[in-house]
């Protein structure tokens, strides 16, 4: 679901990105029937989804990587540790990005993430902390999906906001 939000919000906002997710656990799994509703409603299509494995390809690839839960930034920072500096969880990235503010236009992505990421250690993330992660749907309702999906339609909009006003 955030993969189609981010696709969506970047290319309002004008910007060419690819953006593309990965996962720790699955291969080739289609998106939920609930998922698949969810992002309908917000006239997005995730029908083709396959689920992928992160591999250390993908990390090395990307500008920015955005997990739901800390266990995905522990994941790459563990893989790539030079990848940490710019790998978040989607709700720690947006309290970073509400204290740092917007992205000038002449900053370069890298120097951005590097003041959002100012002081912060891998240790950080140890554990599980509801603050920094985006509750998983998977296996539940479709009110839950609802949610999730409501949940990151803000949470995205608000990195696109800042990353390229």
């Amino acid at each position: 679901m955030a993969e189609a939000l981010f696709r969506r919000d970047l290319s309002a906002a004008g910007v060419a990105a690819t953006v593309e997710s990965a996962g720790l656990v699955t291969q080739g799994q289609e998106a939920s029937r609930h998922g698949i509703t969810a992002m309908s409603r917000r006239g997005l299509d995730i029908d083709a989804h396959r689920s992928r494995r992160l591999s250390p390809y993908l990390i090395d690839e990307a500008d920015l990587i955005v997990g739901m839960e800390r266990q995905h930034v522990r994941e790459v920072a563990v893989t790539d540790a030079e990848a940490f500096a710019r790998t978040f969880t989607l709700p720690e990235l947006v309290r970073r990005a509400r204290s740092v503010g917007p992205r000038p236009a002449d900053e370069p992505l890298e120097h951005w993430l590097g003041r959002a990421a100012a002081g912060r250690r891998p240790t950080d993330l140890l554990g599980h902390d509801p603050a920094d992660e985006v509750a998983d749907p998977i296996g539940r309702s479709a009110k839950h999906y609802e949610r999730t999906a409501t949940e990151l339609e803000g949470l995205v909009r608000t990195v696109v906001d800042h990353l390229f006003p």
